[in-house]
């Protein structure tokens, strides 16, 4: 089974719905820790609940990014993961750390990339006015948010949208999307070609707000 190791900074609720698809069974992979950079980050305590072993690096009692990565890098190596997964953290990674996990270190991300990198996307795509937005979940390389994309799904932004609401509808895609392609890395369904992320055998009949679909199995 595929041993993913989540790394998050706050409430942690992507890695919630990983977990409990793990636990359901709808996503075969052993969840070997969750990591943090902060000790107040709530999924600690949504983890520990949930028997995974938790740990914190903070990034606060490094004097230099590569130091905090190095040490970021050790913890992760303890539980000797398939996949390293990003679920809301927010801290930005250096290239030596992103090329040592080349391949197996994957992030959600609220918009629909290459739109909006960064943050504030919520705010951003309602002050340009756009009518469809969404989440992507991509491979992590040295560029902010402009990894090989895996899926994505889009929402519409409704007349009288807050930034709240409409994050909110994300959000909900989001905790979809991600268990979603996690089990699709877990089935080695995913290839990286040319720069692009190449699906084995999607299934094109499906929905079009999520792009690409495949049966459930």
């Amino acid at each position: 089974m595929l041993s993913v190791v989540i790394l998050i900074s706050g409430r942690g609720s992507n890695m919630a719905s990983l977990l409990a698809a793990a636990d359901a069974g709808t996503l075969p992979v052993r969840v070997a820790g969750v990591l943090a950079n902060r000790s107040d980050a709530g999924g600690l305590e949504t983890a520990a609940a949930c028997g995974v072993p938790t740990r914190v690096v903070d990034h606060r009692q490094f004097a230099t990014r590569d130091d905090f990565d190095a040490a970021m890098a050790t913890a992760i190596d303890a539980f000797s993961p398939d996949l390293v997964v990003l679920a809301g953290f927010m801290r930005i990674l250096g290239a030596a750390f992103v090329s040592n996990y080349h391949g197996r270190l994957i992030n959600i991300h609220p918009s629909l990339l290459p739109s909006f990198p960064g943050l504030h996307t919520h705010a951003r795509a309602l002050a340009e006015g756009v009518r469809i937005h969404g989440c992507t979940v991509h491979f992590v390389t040295p560029d902010l948010d402009h990894g090989p994309i895996i899926v994505q799904a889009a929402v519409p932004v409704l007349d009288g949208d807050s930034e709240e609401t409409l994050a909110a509808r994300v959000l909900a895609q989001e905790h979809q999307l991600y268990p979603l392609a996690v089990r699709w890395f877990s089935e080695g369904r995913l290839r990286l070609c040319a720069g692009r992320v190449v699906l084995d055998s999607p299934q094109l009949d499906s929905g079009a707000l999520i792009a690409p679909q495949t049966s459930t199995r």
